[in-house]
């Protein structure tokens, strides 16, 4: 069966929702696949909280995605069981947590991100295809003729489109459609990063962590010893143990479960990704958290361009169901809570990817543009598509355990850091543009994927109204491009930047 459309969005990322959002907007006929039977990426299927800057509650983002926030507290503000502490805040973080300025639910998150694209569905301009993914492509002369999808029950589509974008969490469709792209680590002769590797490697990639939702219950589950915690209790990253409270060896840290315990760092795992804060409601509920913690960063192999992906895959599950085992081992009832994932077993759909195939663009955004070290304030972009900001967060590699966190200047996102070098209708549209291993590191983030995948799908929109290939519309029609962003609600430089 073939069928066609204006735009095919393979992957329901988070920004691949946005993308097929906004191309929606212009009037597009748009196809979009998930892998889960949920789309959101990292903010729901994968379920991370959103990682956020300092300036993010008056600027910093597209306006699609503070109203996304501002839903989200109204959301719980609308909750008949608030307490008088939560409704006494108007700016608040619904699980009280420290690594998030609106840690949430990614069940609340699924709700808000399929409603937005529920008017598209009804008016017949969105196909949603979930638990369904591209496995072939078709190309010709630099451009993807079709995508050929498969859902979980093994039938095949043939979708047809003027443009394709990839917003596959780890870049799937690159590889199929054999558009150029780097995975890993580049060499600092490549790439003249000062935190780039003396040689690339693109096995050594940042750790996935498979999530889980816990709360502390007065009477848990039993749970039954799982099959490799005994081998996960000996594996040691760097210097120190994989399932234990001191990280990083001789010069790490030693966290804790709470906050203020004695002989480690302030604040505690358990409030760091915190989503239910007991507090905020009459009813007892209790508190819940995510965990996505140095413990359960898999650091045994790859799930990209690795021939025993399968088995880390699993690994990681296995991993994350140790770490909540040992933590039984340490004397926390902990107990997992499925209902807020949207699965029986307390883990993620889907495992939170942290590095993703990248394209190789007409533009690569290296680290000596964007760390502080370099810059002494936000480097301005003529081709800006929106802006962002995070340090530059690389965890533990797979292969030779490098980890840096290093101080980052706000940054823009320049157009062609979307546009590949030779494919002619094929856009990245989430963490897949052109970065490096480095500076992958702090355009990963929520903010960051929303504004790209948001901008991907203006972008095609634009080309098709006007003709254009992506190298066309960047080449000779930034400042018009950029308009139709500004008109719906794009920043695309930072002002006043004042703490």
């Amino acid at each position: 069966m073939i069928r066609d459309f204006d735009v095919a969005v393979i992957g329901g990322s988070l920004g691949g929702v946005q993308a097929a959002r906004a191309a929606c907007g212009q009037g597009m006929r748009v196809y979009l696949c998930e892998e889960t039977d949920w789309i959101g990426g990292q903010l729901t299927s994968q379920a991370v909280p959103p990682d956020e800057h300092r300036w993010i509650e008056s600027q910093g983002a597209t306006q699609t995605y503070l109203s996304y926030r501002k839903k989200v507290r109204d959301a719980y503000l609308a909750d008949p069981e608030a307490s008088t502490l939560l409704r006494s805040q108007t700016v608040f973080c619904p699980g009280n947590s420290w690594v998030s300025r609106v840690a949430h639910a990614p069940s609340l998150a699924h709700q808000l991100l399929t409603e937005s694209l529920a008017p598209y569905v009804k008016n017949g301009l969105l196909t949603i295809a979930l638990n369904t993914r591209c496995v072939e492509a078709e190309v010709r002369d630099d451009r993807v003729m079709a995508a050929i999808t498969e859902d979980a029950s093994g039938n095949r589509e043939k979708i047809t489109a003027r443009l394709f974008l990839d917003a596959t969490d780890t870049g799937e469709l690159l590889p199929l459609t054999g558009t150029e792209y780097r995975i890993g680590a580049e060499s600092r002769e490549e790439t003249g990063e000062p935190r780039a590797a003396e040689h690339a490697d693109p096995g050594d990639q940042q750790p996935i962590t498979w999530v889980a939702a816990l709360e502390l219950s007065r009477d848990p589950e039993p749970m039954r010893k799982p099959d490799r915690y005994e081998e996960f209790l000996k594996t040691r990253k760097l210097d120190s143990y994989l399932l234990a409270w001191k990280q990083g060896g001789a010069g790490g840290q030693r966290f804790a479960m709470f906050d203020h315990t004695p002989g480690a760092v302030d604040l505690g795992l358990w409030s760091y990704r915190r989503i239910q804060y007991a507090p905020y409601y009459r009813d007892g509920r209790p508190d819940i958290t995510l965990l996505n913690w140095p413990q359960n960063d898999y650091p045994l192999g790859n799930i990209v361009d690795d021939p025993q992906a399968q088995e880390h895959l699993e690994g990681a599950r296995e991993l994350t169901r140790c770490c909540v085992y040992w933590l039984r081992q340490q004397g926390y009832p902990v107990q997992l809570r499925g209902d807020v994932l949207g699965t029986e077993d307390g883990l993620a759909k889907a495992p939170y990817i942290r590095e993703s195939r990248r394209i190789v663009a007409r533009q690569t955004i290296l680290e000596q543009e964007v760390a502080e070290a370099t810059n002494s304030k936000p480097r301005i972009r003529p081709d800006s598509v929106g802006v962002g900001h995070y340090a530059i967060d690389v965890h533990h590699t797979t292969h030779t355990q490098t980890t840096f966190y290093a101080p980052a200047q706000p940054f823009e996102i320049p157009l062609h850091a979307l546009i590949p070098i030779r494919m002619r209708n094929l856009l990245p549209a989430c963490k897949n543009i052109g970065t490096t291993h480095v500076t992958g590191g702090c355009f990963r983030l929520h903010p960051v994927e929303w504004t790209i995948g948001e901008a991907a799908g203006y972008l095609a929109a634009f080309c098709i109204h006007h003709n254009l290939d992506p190298a066309e519309a960047a080449d000779l029609y930034t400042a018009d491009f950029q308009h139709l962003l500004c008109e719906n609600g794009f920043q695309l430089h930072w002002h006043d930047l004042n703490p």
